[in-house]
This record gives C-alpha cells, sequence and structure tokens, in this order.
C-alpha cells in the first residue's frame, strides 16, 4: 500500500500491461541468388513435382548432348539410361541404415482397424455381387486388386546418365558450367534449344533438394590425352560450385564427348510416356542423330531398351549469332550496347550494333534525332534523355526485314526422313516456308502432314516443335492445335478429320520463340503473324495431299471398274463362242455367205484354232490394257 492510501491489484497490473502496443521487428533488407530463385521456383523450369522433374532432366541433358555434337558438325550419338534405385540401394549410397519401424501408427500410411474393416467390407461385398452376377450368367469383371497405400514420405529414386559424342567441356570451366545458375555460352541472339539457360544446372539443384547427392561429369575434348572428371553440388544460397573431386584421368580410349550421370527423385510410372514420347519426337525432328534409351530396373519385366537409329548424314547448318534489329530493342537493350560496344562515335555504333543500317541510313536517322545529336558524337556520354530520343526513333521509323540466314531449320528432307522412319505413313507431304518476321525477329515454319501410318490414332495427331525440340505440355492452347482444329477444312483436302489417322508436324525456329506460360511449354495463338503462317504452311501439305489422294482415288475406281469388268469376261466369252459356232454350222452348210475376213475367222473356229479359253485370254489382256493406259494418262 502507498502514502496515499491508492493500491493496484496484480490483475489489473498484467491487463494493463497486455494492452501496450508491440514495437514492429525492424526490417531487414534481404537478397536471393539466382540458384535459390530457381529452387523456391522450380515449376518455372518444368520441375513441377518428381515426374515432371525426370522428365525435364531427361530433356535438358538430351538437348545439351545435341548441342555439343552438332557445335563441331559431328553427327550425334546420344545414349540415355534412368536407373530406378530402391530405398534399401539409396540408403546405402548416403551412408544411412535401414530402420525398421517401431511405431507404425506414426507413419501416413497407416491403416487403422477401423479403415481396414471398412476395406474389408467393401471387397467382400463386390465379391459378393460378382458371384450373384456369375449365377445369373452376366459377364463377369475381374475384381481390382486392392491398392497399398501410399504415404507421402515414400519416394523413388533414379540415376540419369546420359553420354554423347559432342565437343567435351575445358577442365577449367566444368565447376562454373554445372555450379552456377545463369552462367553459359547460350545467351547470344540466336537460335537456341534451351528456353531458360539453366540446361542441367537445374537437375543439380533438384538433386540438391531431393537426394543431396552431388552430380559427376565426365569429360574430354579433341586431341586431349586426359579425361576431366568432376564431382560437385551448387551452394543455393551464393550461387557457387561446391566441388568434391575434380581431377585428370588418363584417356586411354582416345574417346572424346561428356558424360553426365545425377541422382534425383523422380516418378517413372506417371511419366514414362512423356518420356518415351519425347525420345520419339526427338528422332522424328533429327533423324541425322542417334538416340539409345534404357530404363534400367531390378524388375527384368519393367526394362526398356529402344534404340531409334540414325536415317540420314544430312544435318542442318549451325546456327549463327545475329545482332539486334532495331525495331526489337527496347532502352535497357539500348543501353547495355552501349557498354558493350568497342565503336567511339554514335554512327558507327548504330552501323554495327544493329542489323540493316547501312552508313546512309545511319546519318538520315542522326539527323531526324535533332540538333542536340552528331554522326561524331561520344556514344558513351549519350544523357538518358538522349537514349530516350534514340530508343524512340528506332521503334517508329522504318527498317528492312531482317534476313533468316541465322536461323537453322531441320529442313524438309530431314523432316520427311523423320516422319517416315517413326511412323511409316502411308503418305506424307511436307514444306518449309521462307523466313518471315514478328516484332522485328525472324521466324521460319516447316510443316508435315501424314496420313496413315503406324501408332497413330484416328483423327489429328499433332506433333509441335520449337526450335527442334518437342513440345509436349499444354497442347490445347498452341498456335498449331488451334490451327489445326479450327482454321484448316479437312474435308476439302479430300482429308476425314475424324475418321484418317492424320499427323500434323509443325517445327518454329527463330532467334526468339514467344512462349506463353511459366513453364514456356507452348506458343501462343495472339501473334498474327505466327498464325498465318503456321496456317499456310499445313495448307500446302494439304494441296499436295489433295493431289495424291485424288490420283489414288482414281486409280482404286479404275481398279473396281475393272475388277468389276474382269468378272463378265468368261460369260462374254462363252456367249460370243456360241455365235462363232452357230455362224461357222450355218457358213459349212452354205445357208449364208461369209466374206473373206469373216469365213477365216469361222475356219480357224472350226479347227479350234479358237477356242473358248483364247478368247477369255485376249479380253483379259484388252481390259488390263485399256485400263493401264488409262491410268498412266491420268498420272501424267
Amino acid at each position: 500500500m502507498d502514502g496515499d492510501g491508492s493500491s493496484e491489484s496484480p490483475i489489473e497490473t498484467k491487463k494493463a500491461k497486455s494492452k501496450t502496443p508491440r514495437k514492429p521487428k525492424e526490417t531487414i533488407l534481404k537478397q536471393k541468388s539466382p540458384a535459390e530463385f530457381f529452387a523456391e521456383n522450380k515449376n518455372i523450369a518444368g520441375f513441377d513435382n518428381p515426374g515432371k522433374s525426370l522428365y525435364t532432366t531427361v530433356r535438358e541433358l538430351v538437348e545439351n548432348s545435341l548441342d555439343s555434337a552438332e557445335s563441331i558438325s559431328e553427327l550425334p550419338v546420344v545414349e540415355i539410361t534412368i536407373e530406378e534405385i530402391g530405398k534399401s540401394k539409396f540408403n546405402s549410397m548416403i551412408g544411412l541404415v535401414d530402420r525398421e519401424r517401431v511405431d507404425a501408427a506414426l507413419y501416413d500410411d497407416y491403416e487403422t482397424e477401423k479403415a481396414r474393416e471398412k476395406r474389408l467390407a467393401k471387397e467382400a461385398r463386390a465379391q459378393e455381387m460378382q458371384a450373384k452376377n456369375a449365377a445369373l450368367g452376366k459377364k463377369v469383371k475381374d475384381t481390382p486388386a486392392s491398392k497399398a497405400i501410399k504415404g507421402r514420405g515414400e519416394a523413388s529414386f533414379y540415376r540419369v546418365t546420359c553420354k554423347d559424342n559432342g565437343k567435351g567441356m575445358p577442365h577449367d570451366d566444368i565447376p562454373n558450367m554445372f555450379g552456377r545458375v545463369l552462367s553459359g555460352t547460350k545467351y547470344g541472339l540466336k537460335q537456341t534449344r534451351g528456353k531458360f539457360g539453366l540446361g542441367a544446372k537445374m537437375a543439380l539443384i533438384w538433386s540438391k533438394m531431393s537426394t543431396g547427392l552431388p552430380i559427376e561429369i565426365t569429360s574430354s575434348m579433341k586431341n586431349q590425352n586426359y579425361v576431366s572428371f568432376c564431382r560437385l553440388d551448387i551452394d543455393i544460397h551464393k550461387n557457387i560450385p561446391h566441388v568434391h573431386l575434380h581431377e585428370k584421368r588418363e584417356n586411354k580410349e582416345h574417346w572424346r564427348g561428356a558424360e553426365i550421370q545425377v541422382v534425383i527423385e523422380g516418378n517413372w510410372t506417371t511419366y514414362r510416356s512423356k518420356i518415351l514420347h519425347y525420345m520419339r519426337q526427338m528422332a522424328v525432328i533429327t533423324p541425322y542423330a542417334q538416340f539409345l534409351f534404357k530404363f534400367v530396373s531390378d524388375a527384368p519385366d519393367k526394362n526398356v531398351s529402344i534404340r531409334f537409329a540414325r536415317r540420314t548424314d544430312v544435318m542442318p547448318p549451325i546456327p549463327m549469332e545475329t545482332k539486334h534489329h532495331p525495331s526489337s530493342v527496347d532502352l535497357l537493350l539500348i543501353k547495355r550496347l552501349i557498354a558493350e560496344t568497342s565503336k567511339q562515335n554514335l554512327l558507327q555504333f548504330l552501323q554495327h550494333e544493329f542489323v540493316n543500317i547501312s552508313k546512309s541510313y545511319a546519318e538520315r536517322l542522326i539527323g531526324e534525332m535533332g540538333p542536340d545529336f552528331g554522326s561524331k558524337m561520344t556514344v558513351k556520354s549519350l544523357t538518358s534523355q538522349q537514349l530516350v530520343r534514340i530508343h524512340q526513333l528506332l521503334r517508329q521509323a522504318k527498317f528492312d526485314d531482317p534476313s533468316g540466314h541465322c536461323l537453322s531449320p531441320a529442313g524438309e528432307y530431314n523432316l520427311r526422313l523423320g516422319i517416315i522412319k517413326e511412323l511409316h505413313p502411308d503418305m506424307v507431304a511436307t514444306y518449309s516456308g521462307s523466313a518471315q518476321v514478328f516484332e522485328g525477329h525472324p521466324f521460319i515454319v516447316e510443316a508435315g502432314v501424314s496420313v496413315g501410318g503406324k501408332n497413330v490414332k484416328q483423327g489429328l495427331n499433332i506433333f509441335r516443335f520449337a526450335n527442334r525440340i518437342p513440345l509436349l505440355f499444354e497442347q490445347g492452347a498452341d498456335v498449331v492445335t488451334r490451327t489445326a482444329h479450327k482454321r484448316i477444312n479437312w474435308s476439302s483436302y479430300k482429308i476425314n478429320q475424324m475418321q484418317d489417322k492424320i499427323g500434323v508436324f509443325v517445327s518454329i525456329v527463330s532467334t526468339k520463340i514467344p512462349f506463353k506460360g511459366t513453364g514456356k511449354e507452348y506458343i501462343g495463338d495472339d501473334i498474327t503473324e505466327i498464325a498465318s503462317a503456321v496456317k499456310y504452311a499445313i495448307q500446302q501439305c494439304c494441296v499436295q495431299l489433295k493431289s495424291k489422294i485424288v490420283k489414288k482415288m482414281h486409280a482404286r475406281e479404275q481398279q473396281e471398274r475393272k475388277r468389276n469388268l474382269s468378272r463378265y469376261i468368261p460369260d462374254a466369252s462363252g456367249a460370243v463362242y456360241n455365235v462363232l459356232k452357230e455362224m461357222t454350222q450355218l457358213h459349212a452348210s452354205k445357208k449364208i455367205r461369209y466374206g473373206d475376213d469373216d469365213a477365216e475367222l469361222l475356219s480357224k473356229v472350226s479347227e479350234n484354232l479358237i477356242t473358248k479359253e483364247t478368247l477369255c485370254e485376249k479380253l483379259s489382256k484388252h481390259v488390263e490394257q485399256v485400263y493401264s493406259l488409262a491410268l498412266c494418262v491420268k498420272v501424267s
């Protein structure tokens, strides 16, 4: 009690304290490394779930191998192996001892007594219903096997190995090539297979997240007497490689190429068809490559081994790096080009850092920019306002379209060979368009349409390629799918859209593929230039097919007419022979006199030089000659 007689209870004191506002925590500015960003947003790079991660890993490794071999004009030989790793084997790899469950109810796949009774009762009712149906003579369906409950923590692991005959990698560059995200050799302006420039780096990040095991790289370059071996993982937070072992080994076999091995969590069961479909489509678009795909499991019946043989030695040209088209640049790109250029003045900069700007045209552009600009002014001294003016003029001025010489399409020859090799169609037509432009970027559309074939479903079967890689996901929104389904009148080309087995192949190559969606799995339908080019390419294939189909239909009709006519040849021959016989008898009895030619014919009949069989043979030859001639005239 205080001196003034007032007092405060402990409860009141506690309430008063609880009303005191809390001080907000001090905000700390954090920064993420590129590796950390992609680890947290792995779905962007196609690592949505274990199954998709296995598929994307295979895709990235195969495409890296193709790029490596093509860069030295070597016909690619790629071997890809997926080895299933059981739980016990995986635990031994990481040094973990298997442990039996002690508290079974602790696990996600634990089945309670009540749940077990409910399941058994359901199975008993199904068996009882099956017995009743059997007694009534109804068709009995096999009782499905009861599915085991799979827990969330029950993962499947796979060792993915990819070996190629490419150019290999420099020994000292290997750690940074695999252990540093957004570092590589494919960042110039040119046609590339990659979507993000991540390659095997994302597979390493997924391996780090799902298994914790490092990636192993073996590589050797031409005329190199050693093999580089590197075992490493990645420091996600610092975006730097963590090297476990990096050494040179003896190269006794004078081997050249690369072999990459990574252990990841995956799901072969759900993505088996996607992976095999990818390999098949890759064999279509690269018939000059040889692929050997293997899936190895402890269960022999699950093993898969498929060889996609090389069909041709003709390779497309290597894509060339090109300069930016003036109409495609933004303000940030102009600043970067100025920072990197070796040119001193504005005239040289415009003339040499962009395509389709000649010296005279560059002078006209500078004159249009205003009095503050001059041909000799130092490009590094341009102010922010002057850069904006340059950007505005480049966006508004008229420039010639860029040529497609920097692009490397598969080519009609290779596309046709690939379709024939993998689908064995009854007929196929291909078309390769000339270079066109969207937003300052050149692109080329190639198309193929096939009818018939093996392992082809009835209706439209769409095969999409972007920069010579297959696109398997989000097909419905793609420009190729929408064009084939909604903008092509198949019946006008004598093709039955519902009943015929139609393969539609469209390959688009460009220095910039306008992918849509976070995973970059389809090309949008909103770019008029590309949509029109795709439609025209498919139509050109259909025109070729229509000609073939009409000729085939005519040949079938002629064959049917010939068959119907040949059916009456024996009866017609018999009737003619009987008439000739009667005429012979009348001529012999001198009741009717015939001319010399007719008399000679009748004498041959009486001497059996002309019989019913000879008449039948002559008529058959005549019909054969007439319809063969008609078919030749129609074809010509």
